[in-house]
């Protein structure tokens, strides 16, 4: 240990007006509250970046006592707002993805529903039947797109398994069932789809993440993590995920340990990047805000 005596250096000043994590040799600079949004009722509940970069913020609410304001909101790189919109469409948005075309998948958590909109948000399409609890989701958590364009499904609260379709929204493959086994899943809560096409499901109340091929396959299974609840990965297919600890623990692609923080006071439910900004976007529903984590 070394004991500083002198006062602290220019660079040590201006660190002490924000604050710093770091994970495994990156550095991040926390910038947040980040963006110019009006929340306008609900709790911020997920991120997602498009290829430009642009920011689109998941509002979660109440539908049946909160019908005013947006469901989502779209933010340039610098946090300026562009537009909103999604609350005529969504009941109960619990996550968001974009592809690389674009289009913008929506989970409508209690409509039992996967709804997808263009940049305008418009409604393009939808995948399952709206308020009809089992054809075929019921109460889905999260949506995920592979780089065939196939669609990922973890219908994690009712159903407790994954389902895919494909880019059309025709049925491909289910699989898993409720329990603690290896392939079994108590809250499949979030999911991801790595270049290889192989999948990463965050199992949130059996503390792990588990990893399968593209038709349920078990590859591994990963563990150290206190109710994992997102995941993401970035071009290199480092994932980074999300705990109720708090932390973000950043994993090779093997599953090989990189890093770990503490960026956000009581978890983040959402979590995206920007590559090319060397950004992470953690979607906070309490206090509800994004946090940006700004590589330095």
């Amino acid at each position: 240990m070394t004991l500083q005596l002198d006062g602290p250096s220019k660079t040590e000043q201006s660190d002490a007006a924000g604050l710093f994590v770091a994970v495994g040799s990156r550095r991040y600079r926390v910038l947040r509250p980040w963006g110019e949004f009006a929340q306008a009722g609900g709790n911020v509940t997920d991120v997602a970046v498009a290829k430009d970069g642009h920011v689109f913020i998941l509002l979660r609410r109440d539908s049946l006592v909160d019908k005013k304001g947006p469901a989502v909101i779209e933010l340039t790189p610098d946090g300026e707002f562009v537009a909103s919109w999604g609350q005529e469409e969504l009941a109960d948005a619990h996550m968001i993805k974009c592809d690389p075309f674009g289009r913008l998948y929506v989970v409508d958590r209690d409509a039992h529903q996967i709804v997808i909109f263009d940049r305008k948000g418009r409604v393009t399409g939808r995948i399952g039947t709206r308020h009809a609890a089992g054809k075929p989701f019921n109460h889905p958590s999260c949506v995920a797109i592979g780089p065939d364009g196939d669609i990922f499904v973890a219908d994690g609260y009712g159903n407790t398994v994954v389902q895919r379709f494909s880019a059309k929204g025709e049925p491909v493959c289910v699989w898993g069932s409720r329990g603690v086994a290896a392939g079994q899943f108590l809250s499949p809560h979030a999911i991801y789809v790595l270049k290889t096409g192989s999948v990463v499901v965050a199992d949130r109340e059996n503390n792990r993440l588990q990893h399968f091929d593209g038709h349920g396959r078990l590859l591994a299974i990963w563990t150290g993590f206190y109710r994992p609840t997102n995941v993401w990965a970035d071009q290199d297919d480092k994932l980074y995920v999300t705990d109720q600890v708090p932390s973000l623990t950043v994993l090779e692609g093997n599953g090989a340990f990189i890093g770990r923080c503490r960026p956000v006071l009581f978890g983040a439910h959402g979590i995206c990047g920007d590559d090319h900004r060397r950004r992470i976007y953690l979607a906070e529903t309490n206090p509800s805000r994004v946090t940006c984590l700004e590589a330095c």
